[in-house]
């Protein structure tokens, strides 16, 4: 395992678009093993934001896998505005690497975010923001991960956390968790982390709270191998299942890890994050 970094703790969505349905089988392996490249193909939508929905690369029932519900990859340039508009029962994590966004919502909470900040709006049983992007001093890029709740009708909370660095260099960071270790708290068993991983470098996977959490792999931008099966690009993806991965960077890459567990109570019927087949 690989020692981590936890932050101190500092107390975009344009339409509701259908996947569309591309499964494959795996084929079973031994000890509830599972190893699963997501191409970026897999992506759909148009324009600035491309959706990834992890779930349909493992079967028919469910467009999620545990309480990962969706993801966005979104690139813009020059100035947007996404006017006010509705969230039920969706935890979104806003990860922005470069450019800003300006937040605001019902709750009358303002914040600009991006770079050194991250945000976890916790939408609940209703919850309206808007978003105005700013890509003038540089192209806008970043996530915004739809995460399942642990219940319905969750009451709202928009958290912020600010980081010391943008990046973690060669360190897995944990940015947020269902527990106390992160400002960003989920109400499900989900966990989230992420890495910088220098040219040339190799890396194993941070220490986990227990056994039997399925994995999401990430890669935001850059190359990696993992040891000598396969190799991920950008917005590549790797669903892995009791593997211990050893992962080398073909360049200067970006990484997300997410951590889910199956066997955990989610809500999923929430309006971005929740099962679309």
């Amino acid at each position: 395992m690989t020692n981590v970094i936890v932050p101190p703790v500092i107390p975009i969505v344009l339409l509701l678009e259908r996947p569309i349905l591309h499964w494959k089988t795996l084929m079973p392996l031994k000890n509830n093993e599972m190893l699963q490249k997501i191409p970026h193909s897999s992506f759909t939508g148009q324009g600035p934001i491309r959706m990834l929905y992890p779930g349909l690369q493992l079967s028919n029932a469910d467009s999620g896998i545990g309480s990962i519900g969706r993801i966005d990859h979104a690139n813009f340039r020059g100035t947007h505005l996404i006017p006010m508009h509705p969230h039920v029962n969706d935890e979104i994590l806003s990860y922005f690497k470069t450019g800003q966004v300006g937040h605001t919502d019902s709750e009358q909470f303002k914040a600009t975010i991006g770079g050194q900040r991250l945000m976890l709006m916790k939408a609940g049983k209703m919850f309206f923001h808007e978003e105005n992007i700013d890509g003038r001093s540089e192209p806008f890029e970043g996530l915004q991960i739809f995460i399942r709740p642990g219940g319905k009708d969750l009451k709202p909370a928009v958290l912020i956390q600010d980081l010391e660095e943008v990046n973690s260099l060669n360190t897995w960071r944990l940015i947020a968790s269902p527990t106390s270790q992160t400002a960003l708290q989920f109400s499900s068993q989900t966990w989230i982390f992420d890495v910088r991983l220098s040219d040339g470098m190799t890396i194993g996977l941070p220490e986990l709270p227990h056994k039997e959490l399925t994995a999401l792999l990430y890669v935001y931008n850059g190359e990696v191998n993992i040891g000598q099966k396969l190799s991920l690009q950008k917005m590549d993806s790797l669903l892995f299942r009791n593997e211990d991965i050893s992962i080398n960077a073909l360049r200067d890459t970006d990484l997300v890890l997410f951590f889910t567990d199956e066997n955990a109570s989610i809500f999923k019927d929430g309006m971005y994050s929740g099962n679309k087949v």
